[in-house]
């Protein structure tokens, strides 16, 4: 059985199994970014609890995916964490609060460096701190091990392949 569906002005008829598959796939996207705010929110949750409020969990995520590196704001944007205007944004906000140091390239001076303080790897540990609280309760309350998570992130990285061959390839 076919079901009969509007595009436009037009009706498509689509198989009910594209439709279930629509409905899952929908369900997944929804679910990707809800998990991304629920995340903000665990962070804000536990800064607020310890009484730190210079930095917001945006601000705090870039400190921890900058890590260890020292890397350009545009190889940020490569990695697939942040917007353009989103990383400009906040890490000028972190240079002046002292958790980013940024320095203009000797080679290309349109470019410049940045990475982390002593005061930014305080925030990094911290929110890598959390993750580490976070593993125990992952595995044994919610029941998700290390195969789940393989099976899970080979899925995200395939959609992920995916939606920038859309792209690049304009397919």
């Amino acid at each position: 059985m076919n079901t009969q569906v509007v595009v436009g002005e037009k009706r498509a008829t689509v198989d009910p199994k594209r439709v279930d598959i629509k409905s899952r796939y929908l369900e997944s996207l929804t679910l990707i970014e809800r998990l991304h705010r629920r995340l903000l929110d665990v962070i804000k949750d536990d800064f607020e609890r310890t009484g730190e409020q210079e930095v917001n969990p945006v601000q705090a995520l870039l400190l921890f995916n900058i890590s260890d590196a020292e890397l350009t704001a545009g190889e940020l944007k490569t990695r697939g964490h942040y917007q353009g205007s989103n990383v400009s944004y906040n890490l000028k906000k972190l240079v002046e609060q002292g958790y980013v140091n940024h320095e203009r390239s000797a080679a290309d001076k349109r470019s410049v460096r940045i990475s982390l303080t002593e005061k930014g790897e305080g925030i990094r540990n911290r929110v890598d701190a959390l993750y580490n609280r976070q593993l125990t309760a992952i595995e044994q309350v919610v029941g998700l091990n290390t195969d789940e998570f393989d099976k899970l992130n080979k899925a995200l990285t395939r959609l992920e392949r995916y939606w920038t061959d859309q792209i690049l390839y304009r397919l």
